[in-house]
C-alpha cells in the first residue's frame, strides 16, 4: 500500500468539518498500520495538524486514534507510547474549556492515554479487548495478588470509558432528533468505539470478581463491590437511552444488562451470567450516509404528497361541488339524484382511488427498480475495485519474486564471501606454521622475531574479523530468508482472501439479480390483485377514522410537549444568563487579585533589597568602627594572641567564600535575600573583628613587626569598606568581587603564622628519657589491659549465661586479639626505632639523637601516650558493656580510636626509615593486624546489640486511621529533633578536635623551625 495514499486517508478522515468520519478513510488508515507494521506514517501525518488550535479536528482525531488502537497493527500502542506526554498536555489544555468539543476532548484523551497505559502493563490483551477466558486466567498467571492489581485497574478503564458516554450525552440537546443532525452524529460515532470497549470490560470485570471472592474474604472486597456497582448502574443507564438513539439502530446492536447486578457472595451466580455481545450488521450502512438514509425515512422525496383521500372524504361528508361537476344536471334543475346515478359516481370515485393507489404503487416498484439497479451498479463497481486490487496483488506478488531473486543473489554472494574466507583461514593456518618454524631461531633472530610477533598479531585480527563477517552474513542469510517466506505466505493468503471476496460478490449479484426477477412477479400479482382491493378499501376507511383521531391526540400531546419545551428553553436562557454575570464577576475578581499580588511582589522586592542595603549600612558601621580603634589611645593597652588572630582570619575567609556563594545566588534569584543578610552581617562582624585582633596583637611584637602587621589590618578594612560600598548600589552587585579583601585577609593570615609562639625546649637527656619512658608506659598499659580483659573474661563465664555469655565471650575475646595485635606494634615499633638510631646517629649516643631529632621525637611521644590512653579507654568501656551499663556505641568508638592512634604511631615511627627496611616491613604488617583486629572489635560489637536488644514489633492492625496519623506526626517531630541534635553533636565534636589540635600544637612545638636534619 502506497503511504502517500495512507497520508491522503488520514488528512481526509481527520478535518474541520463537523461531520461524522468517513468508514473507508478509517479503514484506509487501520489498514496501512498492518502494512507498515505501526503507525509511524500516522503520526508523521498528525503532528502536522493543528489538534490544538481546533477541537473538531481534535475530537476525529481522538476517534480514528481509537480505532487504530482497537483494530490496528499491534505494534501501534508502542509506537504511540513516545507521544503520550504531547496528549497528555493537550488534554490539560483542552480541559481548561467547560463546554462544547474542548471538554469532550479532554476527557476522550485522558481515556487514550489510560487505554495506551493499560495495554502497556497487560500486554496479553490485545488492542480490541477479545480473549477467552483461558487467556483471561493466564494474563493473571494463577496469582491472586495479579487478579486483584488488574480488576483495579479495569475499573479505572471503565470509569474513563463512561465519564467519555456521559460526557457527550450531556453536551446534546436530547430533546430534539440530534441522532439525524451531522453536528449530533460527530458527537454519536466514537461512542460505537467506547461501547464494544465497555462490553468486554464489564464482562471480564464480572468474572474477576467471582474469581477473586472464591480466593478471599468478602470484607476485602467490599470496595471492589461499591465500585462494581455504581458503574453497573451508569453502564445499564447508557446502554439504554443508546439503544433508544435513531442513528445507532442501524450500526450497532447494543446488549441489555440484567435487571440486577450479580450477586459476588454466591458462587453459583457465576452460571447465571451471561456474557453482554455487542452486533455490528455485516451490512450496516456506514456513518457517513446514515444521515441521508435517515432523512429519506422521514420524507420520502421521490413520491410526491397525493391530496386525493382528504378529498374524498369531504366529498363523502358534504357532497361533490356543482362547481366542479358540470355534468350534475339534476342540481341545476332542482332535482334530485337517484339511487342509480349516486351508485355510478361512488363506483366512479372508487375507480378513481384504486387507480391513484395503483399509479402510487407503480412508483414505488420504479422506485425500488431504480435502487436495486443502483446496488447492481455499486456492485459491479466493487467487483471492478476487487479486480484492480487483485491485479495490484499479482503486481506485488511478482515485485516479491524480483526481491526474492534479489536475496537468492545475495546468498550466492554470501556463499563466495564464505569460501573467500575459508581462503583466509588457510592462509591463516599457514602463517601460523610458518611463525613456528621462525620461532625456533628466537636465540639468532631477535628482531625478526619481533617483526613476527606483530605479523601474526595482525592475522589473527584478519581471522577474527573474518569470523565476525561470516557469523553476521549467516544471521543476514537466515533473516533474509524468514522474509521471503513471510512475503511469500502473505501474498498467498491476500490473493486468497481477494478471490473469496470476488466469489463472494459474484453471489451476491446472482442473488440481486434473483430479487429483481422476485419483484417484478410481485408487480405482476399486485396488478392482478387490484380487484381484491376494492373488498379492502372499506376497511381501510374504518381504519382511516381511527388514525384521525389518534393523529389527533398526538397533536395535543406534541402540543403539551411544545409548550414544556419553551418553559425549559426560558429556564435554560436565565440560567445561562447567570452563569455569564458570575463569570464576568470571578473575572473581575481574578483581574484584582494578580494586580494586587503585582503589588505586593514589588514592594517585597523593595523590602528585599532595603533589608540588604540596612545590613550593608551596619557592617561598614562596625568596620569603621573597627578602624578608629586602631588609633584609640584607649586601646594601645589591649593585647592578642597570633593564634586567636589566625583562628579569626581563616573564619573570615570561610565567610568570604559564603559571601560570595550566596551573593551569586542572589543575583540568580532575588528571594533568596536571607541568607545573603545573614553572610553579609557576619562578614563585617568578623572582619571587624580580625581588625581588632590584629591591632591588639600588634601591641605584643617588635616595632618593624608591628607597623607591618597595623598596615595589613587597614589595607584589609579598606578593601572591606570598598566591597561593601559597591554591594550598596543595586547596579554594582553584580560587579562586587571579594578577591582583593581575600588577599588582605591571607596577608594578615600569613603575618599571624609568623607570629605565633614556638613549643618548649626540652632538655636533651630529658627528651631522650621521656621516648623510653611512653614506651615503655604505653607497654604496660597495654599488658594491663590484656589482663583485665581476660580477668572480665573470667567472670563472664562464671555469672552470665546464655546469649549474653556468648555475646561478652565474643566482644572479649576480640577485645583480646586486638591487645595482642597492639603489643606486636609496639614491639615492632621500638625494633625500627632502635634501627633508624643505629643507622642515623653516628657517633652521637641515642638521647643526643633524640634531641637532634625533636620534631620526631615528640611524634613518637604524642602517638605512644595516644595508644597508652585508648587501650585503657577501651578496657574500662568493655568493663561497662560486660556488666550491661555501658552502650555498645563508646566500644565501637574506642576502636576507631585505637585504630588512628597506632596509625599515628607507625607514620611517627617510618618517616625516618629505610623504604627497604625488613623491620619497616615486619611494622606495617603488625599494624595491618591492628586495623584487622579493630574491625573485628566493631563487628562483633554491632553482632552483640543486634542479638541483644530487642526490637518492638510494629503492630498496627488495631489502630485507626487518627492514632496511626498522630503516630506518624509524633515519629517525625522526634526524626526532626533526633537530627537537630545529631547535627549539634557533630559541630560539637568538630570544635573538640580543632581545639584538640590546637593544645597539642602548643604542647608539642609544632610552630618551631626544625633545627638540622635526620
Amino acid at each position: 500500500m502506497d503511504l502517500s495514499k495512507i497520508a491522503v486517508s488520514i488528512n481526509k478522515a481527520i478535518n474541520t468539518q463537523e461531520v461524522a468520519v468517513k468508514e473507508k478513510h478509517a479503514r484506509t488508515c487501520i489498514l496501512g498500520t498492518h502494512h507498515e507494521k505501526g503507525a509511524h506514517t500516522f503520526w508523521a501525518a498528525v503532528n502536522r495538524l493543528p489538534l490544538s488550535s481546533n477541537a473538531v479536528l481534535c475530537w476525529k482525531f481522538c476517534h480514528v486514534f481509537h480505532k487504530l488502537l482497537r483494530d490496528g497493527h499491534p505494534n501501534v500502542i508502542k509506537d504511540s507510547m513516545r507521544n503520550k506526554a504531547d496528549l497528555t498536555d493537550m488534554s490539560r489544555m483542552w480541559g481548561h474549556l467547560s463546554e462544547g468539543y474542548g471538554k469532550l476532548c479532554s476527557i476522550y484523551l485522558k481515556l487514550l492515554i489510560t487505554k495506551m497505559e493499560f495495554h502497556i502493563k497487560n500486554p496479553r490483551f490485545p488492542g480490541n479487548l477479545q480473549m477467552s477466558n483461558r487467556q483471561l486466567d493466564e494474563a493473571g498467571e494463577n496469582d491472586v495478588n495479579n487478579f486483584f492489581q488488574l480488576t483495579v485497574e479495569m475499573f479505572d478503564y471503565l470509569e474513563c470509558e463512561l465519564n467519555l458516554f456521559l460526557g457527550v450525552f450531556s453536551s446534546l440537546d436530547m430533546s430534539r432528533s440530534v441522532s439525524v443532525t451531522a453536528a449530533g452524529q460527530c458527537r454519536l460515532a466514537p461512542l460505537i468505539q467506547v461501547i464494544l470497549d465497555c462490553s468486554h470490560l464489564y464482562d471480564y470485570t464480572v468474572k474477576l470478581l467471582f474469581k477473586l471472592h472464591s480466593c478471599l474474604p468478602a470484607d476485602t472486597l467490599q470496595g471492589h463491590r461499591d465500585r462494581f456497582q455504581e458503574q453497573f448502574k451508569k453502564l445499564k443507564s447508557l446502554f439504554y437511552r443508546s439503544s433508544n438513539l435513531q442513528y445507532f439502530k442501524r450500526l450497532i446492536q447494543i446488549p441489555q444488562l440484567p435487571e440486577n447486578p450479580p450477586n459476588f457472595l454466591r458462587a453459583s451466580a457465576l452460571s447465571e451470567h451471561i456474557s453482554p455481545v455487542v452486533v455490528i450488521p455485516a451490512e450496516s450502512s456506514s456513518p457517513e450516509s446514515e444521515h441521508v438514509v435517515e432523512t429519506d425515512d422521514l420524507v420520502d422525496t421521490d413520491v410526491p404528497v397525493l391530496p386525493a383521500p382528504v378529498e374524498t372524504k369531504f366529498d363523502d361528508l358534504f357532497g361533490t361541488s356543482a362547481a366542479i361537476d358540470p355534468f350534475n344536471f339534476n342540481s341545476q334543475n332542482g332535482m334530485r339524484k337517484d339511487d342509480k346515478d349516486r351508485l355510478i359516481e361512488q363506483l366512479t370515485r372508487e375507480i378513481q382511488a384504486l387507480k391513484e393507489e395503483l399509479e402510487s404503487f407503480r412508483l414505488e416498484s420504479g422506485r425500488l427498480c431504480q435502487a436495486l439497479r443502483g446496488r447492481v451498479n455499486e456492485l459491479e463497481a466493487e467487483l471492478a475495485e476487487q479486480s484492480h486490487l487483485r491485479l495490484q496483488a499479482v503486481g506485488e506478488s511478482e515485485f516479491l519474486k524480483a526481491e526474492l531473486d534479489d536475496l537468492r543473489r545475495v546468498r550466492e554472494d554470501t556463499e563466495k564471501e564464505q569460501r573467500s574466507l575459508t581462503e583466509i583461514e588457510r592462509k591463516a593456518q599457514a602463517n601460523e606454521q610458518r611463525y613456528t618454524k621462525l620461532k625456533e631461531k628466537y636465540t639468532e633472530l631477535v628482531q625478526s622475531h619481533a617483526d613476527l610477533l606483530r605479523k601474526n598479531a595482525e592475522v589473527t585480527r584478519q581471522m577474527t574479523v573474518a569470523r565476525a563477517a561470516q557469523d553476521e552474513v549467516e544471521a543476514v542469510r537466515k533473516e533474509m530468508q524468514e522474509k521471503v517466506k513471510a512475503a511469500q505466505e502473505a501474498a498467498d493468503r491476500q490473493e486468497r482472501e481477494q478471490l473469496e471476496h470476488l466469489q463472494e460478490l459474484q453471489r451476491e449479484l446472482v442473488s440481486s439479480r434473483a430479487e429483481l426477477d422476485s419483484l417484478k412477479t410481485s408487480m405482476a400479482s399486485s396488478q392482478q390483485s387490484s380487484e381484491v382491493l376494492g373488498t379492502q378499501l372499506a376497511a381501510l376507511e374504518s381504519e382511516k377514522a381511527e388514525l384521525v383521531q389518534s393523529l389527533s391526540k398526538v397533536e395535543a400531546e406534541l402540543a403539551a410537549r411544545g409548550e414544556e419545551l419553551e418553559r425549559v428553553q426560558s429556564s435554560l436562557v436565565t440560567e445561562r444568563e447567570s452563569r455569564v454575570k458570575s463569570a464576568e464577576t470571578l473575572q473581575n475578581q481574578l483581574n484584582e487579585k494578580e494586580s494586587r499580588e503585582q503589588a505586593l511582589e514589588s514592594q517585597l522586592a523593595a523590602a528585599r533589597w532595603a533589608s540588604l542595603q540596612g545590613a550593608v549600612e551596619e557592617a561598614e558601621k562596625i568596620i569603621q568602627d573597627s578602624l578608629a580603634q586602631i588609633d584609640d589611645p584607649a586601646h594601645i593597652s589591649c593585647t592578642s594572641s597570633a593564634d586567636y588572630l589566625a583562628s579569626r582570619c581563616q573564619a573570615s575567609l570561610e565567610c568570604m567564600e559564603r559571601l560570595n556563594s550566596t551573593r551569586v545566588a542572589f543575583l540568580a534569584d532575588n528571594t533568596g535575600v536571607s541568607e545573603l543578610v545573614r553572610a553579609v552581617t557576619q562578614s563585617g562582624h568578623l572582619v571587624g573583628d580580625t581588625i581588632v585582633q590584629g591591632s591588639a596583637t600588634s601591641h605584643m611584637v617588635p616595632v618593624e613587626q608591628a607597623d607591618a602587621l597595623s598596615e595589613s589590618v587597614k589595607v584589609c578594612g579598606a578593601e572591606a569598606l570598598a566591597l561593601l560600598g559597591l554591594m550598596k548600589q543595586q547596579d554594582g552587585l553584580a560587579a562586587a568581587d571579594s578577591g582583593k579583601l581575600k588577599a588582605a585577609l591571607e596577608a594578615v593570615l600569613a603575618t599571624a603564622e609568623k607570629l605565633r609562639p614556638r613549643g618548649l625546649e626540652l632538655q636533651q637527656g630529658e627528651l631522650g628519657d621521656l621516648v623510653e619512658q611512653e614506651m615503655a608506659a604505653t607497654s604496660a598499659a597495654v599488658e594491663s589491659a590484656a589482663a583485665r580483659i581476660e580477668e572480665m573474661l573470667n567472670n563472664s563465664r562464671a555469672v552470665d549465661t546464655g546469649i549474653k555469655m556468648e555475646v561478652n565471650e565474643r566482644i572479649l575475646a576480640s577485645c583480646t586479639e586486638l591487645m595482642q595485635a597492639i603489643k606486636e606494634l609496639i614491639l615492632s615499633s621500638k625494633d625500627l626505632q632502635r634501627d633508624i638510631v643505629e643507622s642515623g646517629r653516628g657517633a652521637a649516643s641515642m638521647k643526643e639523637f633524640y634531641a637532634k631529632n625533636s620534631r620526631w621525637t615528640e611524634g613518637l611521644i604524642s602517638a605512644s601516650k595516644a595508644v597508652g590512653w585508648g587501650a585503657t579507654v577501651m578496657v574500662d568501656a568493655a568493663d561497662l558493656v560486660v556488666q550491661g551499663k555501658g552502650k555498645f556505641e563508646e566500644l565501637m568508638v574506642c576502636s576507631h580510636e585505637i585504630a588512628a592512634s597506632t596509625a599515628q604511631l607507625v607514620a611517627a615511627s617510618k618517616v625516618k626509615a629505610d623504604k627497604d627496611s625488613t623491620k619497616l616491613h615486619r611494622l606495617q604488617q603488625a599494624s595491618r593486624g591492628v586495623t584487622q583486629a579493630t574491625a573485628a572489635v566493631v563487628a562483633s560489637t554491632k553482632s552483640g546489640k543486634s542479638q541483644i536488644e530487642e526490637t518492638d514489633t510494629m503492630d498496627f492492625s488495631s489502630m485507626t486511621l487518627t492514632q496511626i496519623k498522630r503516630q506518624e506526626m509524633d515519629a517525625q517531630v522526634l526524626v526532626l529533633e533526633l537530627e537537630t541534635r545529631l547535627q549539634k553533636e557533630r559541630e560539637r565534636l568538630g570544635e573538640l578536635r580543632k581545639k584538640h589540635y590546637e593544645l597539642a600544637g602548643v604542647a608539642e612545638g609544632w610552630g618551631e623551625d626544625e633545627e638540622g636534619t635526620g
